[in-house]
């Protein structure tokens, strides 16, 4: 996954014992099977890694354990990245093109 990515949330779900710390770190959470794209990636001194959502802004806070101050990033486990075969303008350009050639068949065998 990089910036600018689509993904997915496939998991939303919160440890009950620690409900409390995301609840004081976070002022939005994520929402499971909602459509998200990454803004940045933490590596967060390489204790988990992290994003940052264009579609999810909370403030900056102070973590203890990376001794820094930062936006509190999502796990990135808790995403999925979203496959699309191809951007629609060539979808739609690669249909012009396969119409262009069925015209052309038809055209030879009359």
């Amino acid at each position: 996954m990089k910036p600018g990515d689509k993904v997915i949330c496939i998991n939303d779900k919160i440890d009950p014992d620690k409900i409390g710390e995301i609840r004081q770190d976070f002022e939005i959470w994520i929402t499971r099977d909602k459509e998200y794209t990454i803004r940045e990636i933490l590596d967060n001194s390489g204790i988990v890694t992290g994003v940052l959502l264009d579609e999810v802004h909370n403030f900056p806070k102070f973590f203890k354990l990376i001794n820094r101050f930062q936006e509190p990033a999502f796990a990135i486990w808790r995403f999925r990245k979203l496959q699309y075969s191809s951007k629609p303008a060539e979808a739609e350009s690669e249909a012009e093109e396969l119409v262009r050639q069925a015209e052309e068949l038809v055209k030879i065998e009359r």
